[in-house]
């Protein structure tokens, strides 16, 4: 084979070349400290870089982002809960202290002033939000639990399930004494008042001040009942166990609607006046929000464990109120053209879960919200107002005693005939005074209990929150190891020694300067030197 100048020459400039390109490849290296530059550099590597980045992008993902923020709505949480729980706390204290028959008037204020202002903070905490989101809302996290300012426009259709467990004792007074004005006022035996209390069984509506009751029929037509002494029937559902196959039956009773205590008692044919429901029905109270029943009337849902359906229109709520949508399936009927309806049971009587997952991991969720239904009872409020009431009445009771005593030492009333009447009218008012005090003293008992069983609710909700808490600090000390160890993988296929790529880019620099000097030495000689 005849080989050519110019062969030698184009072979050396390759060489030089592929000398030179090595001396490029590391010097990059050196660099960059990585073992590619380019995907075509070695395609295995790079496939496996773009795997492990991907990976390593979910990592950073679940550990830098998802995991934070979940664990900033666990804390924010957790801190509402535990403000509830003080709340709660502070109430039952005050319960045990007012159950004490030892207590002053003073006392006595003392207690009534803490408990308004107790319950203007009630429901507050159930507005806490984390970045801007009301974390005890569901998915409605750009709104608030309560009403944030009085709303007496504002109008909603309320469906209400309720059953025998809700029905709880409630004692009614009426027939007050009202102090008299002079001396006729005195001497009118006609005007004494003869303080009565009868004791119903009840369940509260989730709301006071309710416009109407609303009774759909089979034909499915309504018809809202509000007017006062209007009667209607609703209906109940048992289940008949009597035979060898239970059965699901309805039962029908009747209610009388009244705007309020008074003209409840109005309306007793009896004399005095008291309260009174006709044998196996029940009255609707609308200004307190409560349905009450003969003793007939709730020993029949009681036996039949019965359960209730309760529909009724609400217009007007204020500021602190919890909003119905959070609590029952009902319509928003503000605008009549635009009804909102929300949905909070199926038609199972099932509750609808609203979870807010985060993604925490591969294949792991983890459910950080807390639904205020299952936390902020509606009853509590309601609770702190009828403590609110039965204080004030109290108080008002004995000033009404302290007032007709003061009246005995007046030059007014010194006749024998007034001081006679007037020790009838003082009668009268320790009466209503002993009726007020221990209506109060048994409120205090019962709501003790009522406020044991709101804390168990925090307090499992707190018990949720935390093992959440737990099983996510876990996540995180997994992902943390998952991180370490992927980032030390991906180190491994892309990295490399700066030692090794010094020895690698000397030998090549090395291979490079020798290339040059023997390409120098090559065209020295030709074969016209020898001809």
């Amino acid at each position: 084979m005849r080989v050519t100048n110019n062969m030698i020459t184009s072979n050396t400039k390759s060489n030089i070349n592929a000398n030179k390109v090595l001396v490029d490849k590391y010097n990059t290296q050196m660099t960059t400290q990585k073992k590619i530059n380019k995907p075509s550099d070695d395609p295995v590597i790079a496939i496996r870089s773009l795997r492990m980045q991907t990976s390593l992008s979910h990592i950073d993902q679940y550990l830098n982002n998802n995991i934070s923020d979940a664990n900033s709505w666990l804390n924010v949480t957790d801190t509402a809960l535990e403000n509830m729980k003080t709340i709660l706390t502070d109430v039952r204290s005050l319960c045990v202290k007012g159950a004490t028959d030892t207590l002053k008037e003073d006392d006595r204020r003392t207690i009534l002033n803490q408990l308004k202002s107790l319950s203007d903070q009630i429901y507050a905490e159930g507005n806490a939000d984390f970045s801007g989101r009301t974390v005890f809302t569901g998915y409605r996290t750009n709104k608030k639990l309560t009403f944030t300012e009085d709303e007496q426009k504002t109008s909603y259709e309320i469906d209400q399930k309720m059953s025998y467990a809700d029905l709880q004792e409630h004692r009614y007074y009426g027939n007050d004494v009202t102090v008299p004005g002079n001396q006729a006022d005195v001497l009118d035996g006609t005007k004494i008042a003869s303080p009565t209390q009868a004791a119903y069984n009840r369940i509260r509506l989730g709301y006071d001040s309710i416009d109407s009751l609303d009774v759909t029929d089979a034909a499915g037509t309504t018809t809202k009942t509000s007017a006062n002494g209007s009667t209607v029937t609703i209906s109940y559902n048992y289940t008949d166990t009597t035979g060898t196959t239970p059965v699901n039956k309805t039962g029908n009773m009747n209610v009388t609607v009244y705007d309020s205590y008074d003209k409840w008692l109005e309306a007793s044919t009896k004399t005095p006046k008291s309260y009174d429901i006709a044998d196996g029905e029940a009255v609707l109270i609308r200004n307190t929000g409560e349905m009450v029943f003969s003793k007939t009337a709730a020993d029949t849902l009681s036996t039949n464990k019965a359960s209730l359906d309760i529909s009724y229109t609400k217009t007007g709520f204020t500021n602190g109120e919890l909003r119905p949508e959070y609590y029952y399936n009902c319509t928003n009927i503000t605008d009549t053209n635009n009804k909102l309806k929300y949905e909070k049971y199926d038609k199972d009587g099932n509750q609808i879960y609203q979870d807010i997952d985060y993604v925490v991991a591969a294949n792991q969720t983890l459910t950080v919200n807390t639904e205020a239904s299952n936390v902020f009872d509606h009853g509590l409020s309601r609770d702190v107002d009828e403590l609110i009431d039965a204080v004030q009445r109290s108080l008002d009771a004995e000033q009404k005693v302290t007032d007709l005593n003061a009246m005995k030492k007046m030059q007014e009333y010194s006749s024998d005939d007034c001081q006679a009447k007037l020790e009838e009218w003082i009668a009268a008012a320790k009466k209503e005074r002993d009726y007020a005090n221990d209506n109060m003293q048994k409120l205090y008992n019962s709501y003790i209990g009522n406020c044991d069983t709101y804390l168990q609710k925090v307090n499992l909700a707190l018990t949720d929150v935390g093992s959440k808490g737990q099983s996510l600090a876990l996540t995180k000390n997994r992902m943390s190891n998952e991180q370490e160890t992927m980032e030390e993988l991906k180190s491994k296929n892309e990295d490399r020694e700066l030692s090794d790529i010094i020895l690698e880019y000397t030998a090549a620099y090395t291979a490079y300067q020798s290339s040059l000097q023997a390409a120098s030495k090559v065209n020295q000689v030709t074969l016209l030197s020898y001809l």
